[in-house]
């Protein structure tokens, strides 16, 4: 037979009380307690009853994480980090992607909020207004957008914009060219914000554009059309389709157009040139999000505001300007 919780009492030498808040609540037990009695239950064989257990605690232990695109390299290792983080909270982690539409986000959250305790957001495209409205249901992260008053964790992209633009210049770029992101996208926002503020430089914002290497490939014309002899593409992605698209109009990079990337994907290493990006923080966001979401959940306390530095890895696709 399996064991149950009153075989991992009696073996502890604990009340039944202290063996379900090891695994429900597990910050709430004494350290050397929790140990003895994970080591009795794993001895034992034993696994909690999830369901009854939200039966009794109200609590699911399963949390929903959305993200913009589960294609786009970024996300991953933000993902495998939170779920790896949860699963030693105790908690499972659901995965769900919007394809980029607010529409699509705005359903799965609804869906999810019977389902979960609480709900990470990365990268959102829903309106701040519409995520202040759905966070009435259920406790919320949220992962680049800044969202006032509700947790909210942020990989500072402007001041990478600010690092690559700076490098570019030290190169002696003078007109470059900012490739935006998709409409609605915080990210993007940053970017322009940081771009436009920085001096001695001739800016040309070119978007919205789809965050995808065709989206890259689409915009190559107009890099070429606007003069510009270095570029910070709004990540990777797109970085790596425009590099193609510029070879496709017969400029090549960084010998005639210097090209910056952000996100430091794996793909964005291995192309020729390797791509010069932003690295984001995205495994650290991750862990951090589960922390604040769970704080949230169990305390009821938010946190608001949590910034990540980024850093520029310099590679092969810039180049000091040509005479």
């Amino acid at each position: 037979m399996a064991a149950t919780i009153r075989d991992v009492a009696r073996a502890s030498g604990v009340h039944v009380s202290t063996v379900s808040r090891t695994f429900s609540a597990p910050h709430l037990v004494n350290a050397e307690t929790r140990t003895r009695v994970l080591a009795v239950a794993e001895d034992l064989g034993y696994r909690p009853n999830r369901a009854a257990r939200a039966l009794t605690t109200g609590r699911t232990h399963n949390l929903g994480l959305i993200v913009a695109d589960i294609s786009n390299p970024f996300f991953p290792p933000l993902i495998k980090a939170a779920q790896a983080h949860a699963r030693t909270r105790d908690y499972h982690v659901f995965v769900a992607d919007t394809d980029e539409d607010p529409q699509v986000e705005e359903e799965l959250i609804q869906t999810l909020t019977k389902q979960v305790d609480g709900v990470l957001l990365c990268s959102p495209r829903l309106s701040n207004r519409a995520i202040e409205r759905l966070h009435a249901d259920v406790p919320f992260v949220v992962v680049n957008r800044r969202v006032k008053g509700m947790p909210t964790i942020l990989m500072d992209v402007g001041q990478g914009a600010r690092l690559a633009i700076e490098h570019l210049a030290l190169l002696g770029h003078r007109r470059i060219a900012l490739v935006s992101g998709p409409t609605g996208s915080w990210t993007s926002g940053e970017m322009r914000e940081a771009a436009t503020a920085m001096g001695d430089i001739d800016l040309v914002i070119l978007g919205p554009n789809a965050p995808t290497e065709q989206g890259g490939l689409a915009v190559a014309a107009d890099v070429v059309a606007s003069g510009a002899t270095g570029v910070l593409a709004y990540n990777d992605l797109v970085a790596i389709g425009l590099i193609e698209g510029l070879y496709e109009h017969g400029v090549r990079v960084p010998a005639d157009i210097s090209v910056v990337g952000v996100d430091d994907i794996v793909s964005g290493r291995l192309n020729r040139p390797k791509l010069t990006t932003i690295a984001m923080p995205t495994a650290a966001a991750g862990r951090m999000a589960v922390d604040l979401l769970l704080q949230s959940v169990n305390d009821g306390t938010t946190p608001t505001l949590t910034t990540l530095e980024t850093s520029l890895v310099v590679r092969e696709s810039t180049a000091e300007v040509r005479a």
